[in-house]
């Protein structure tokens, strides 16, 4: 099976021949623990090694990304938990990663989320583990880590701690790989990479899940910048999660608040929940900021989006029945601000993902691009007074 996956990420054209040794050297199965879950058509399956280590060993062989922890390892039993929290990334994706990295001979690089210790293996296999060291927050899993990389032969240095803090100890870095979303970038990566070094991250907003990796290329003013490469799922890293969203929080009681405001709309559904979805859920989250959105169906099988403000009480519930009734509350008008920010794409011929940018500045602020950094992605509010 992993002469299987081997040849699927080599026709891809994500297995190049400088990571042909690292991935005999260094085989994903190794780092695997007893039960994980798999998944599958975006459910997770359990699979146990004891009760088949056959499928065990079909599963850890395949294309697909795998669930190691539930819970921040409060789940216990083979049942999946409540939260994903660590995981064994889609091998395609890893090497995927791995081409925007873009390593060579004798660099140094830090990993920051070191999960199973596999892309700390492949990247010691590469590179030489002199040149590797991998941050992992979680005592537990940096430990297991350390366990699962020594079996295999390898001794990069693993360190638990804050990954938003880097590792100042082996600074500067010549690259840095981080394995988990990321909605601030840190300045602690920046100044720990060196000028013309690379960072890459996948990045998201707070409006959905769904993030974008993107490849910051350090600058010698204190900058990082680059373009978002493929869109992806990772999990947050812990202290950049925020908060669960409540419902009632926003809209107390069993009725429309007396403040309500109502109206209707034009965007169909498909518009914005559509195939396109992820994209423009990537999108909206450029142009309205501090907002969240879920969405789903009413009672009545009606699609359903909801929003909630950040920093406020705003909300607004989008019912893309024949009425097309839209209800808000709150000082911002969170759907005129979705309704801006789909004119504003439209408008620019529908660019996905990989023609937008993000730029880092000296200071700190985060500015999203479209094109070119001297085109910022402006605020869907401003279209909307």
């Amino acid at each position: 099976m992993s002469d299987s996956l081997r040849e699927l990420l080599r026709d891809s054209g994500v297995l190049t021949a400088e990571w042909e040794k690292p991935f005999e050297a260094a085989p994903r199965r190794l780092f695997l623990p007893e039960v994980m879950w798999p998944s599958v058509e975006g459910e997770n399956i359990v699979v146990s090694k004891a009760d088949d280590p056959e499928e065990w060993r079909r599963w850890a062989d395949t294309d697909v990304p795998i669930v190691t922890q539930w819970d921040d390892g409060d789940h216990t039993g083979p049942e999946r938990g409540t939260l994903a929290t660590s995981s064994s990334s889609m091998p395609s994706l890893v090497f995927d990663m791995f081409a925007d990295l873009s390593v060579e001979d004798g660099m140094r690089v830090l990993e920051v989320g070191t999960g199973t210790g596999w892309c700390a293996a492949l990247l010691s296999a590469r590179l030489g583990e002199e040149n590797v060291v991998s941050v992992e927050v979680d005592a537990a899993v940096a430990e297991a880590a350390r366990k699962a990389l020594a079996i295999a032969g390898w001794h990069p240095e693993v360190v638990t701690g804050d990954g938003l803090l880097g590792h100042p100890g082996r600074a500067p870095y010549d690259r840095m790989l981080v394995t988990a979303g990321v909605r601030k970038v840190p300045r602690a990566w920046i100044e720990q990479t060196r000028p013309g070094g690379v960072i890459v991250l996948p990045w998201e907003t707070p409006y959905s899940r769904h993030n974008a990796v993107v490849r910051l290329v350090v600058g010698d003013d204190g900058t990082a910048s680059g373009r978002f490469r493929n869109r992806t799922q990772f999990m947050m890293l812990r202290s950049q999660r925020g908060e669960w969203i409540r419902y009632g929080d926003y809209i107390p009681g069993d009725s429309w608040p007396d403040d309500t405001r109502r109206s209707t709309t034009g965007l169909p559904a498909g518009e914005v929940l559509g195939e396109e979805y992820t994209v423009f859920a990537f999108v909206a989250g450029l142009l309205v900021p501090e907002c969240v959105h879920t969405h789903g169906r009413s009672p009545q099988g009606t699609p359903t989006l909801w929003l909630y403000g950040l920093g406020d009480r705003s909300w607004a519930a989008v019912f893309f029945d024949e009425d097309a009734q839209v209800f808000q509350g709150g000082p911002r008008d969170l759907w005129g601000e979705v309704e801006a920010a789909h004119r504003w794409w439209t408008e620019r011929g529908r660019p996905g993902h990989t023609e937008f940018g993000l730029t880092v500045t000296a200071d700190g602020h985060q500015k999203a691009w479209l094109g070119d950094p001297s085109e910022p992605v402006p605020r869907a509010a401003s279209a909307v007074r």
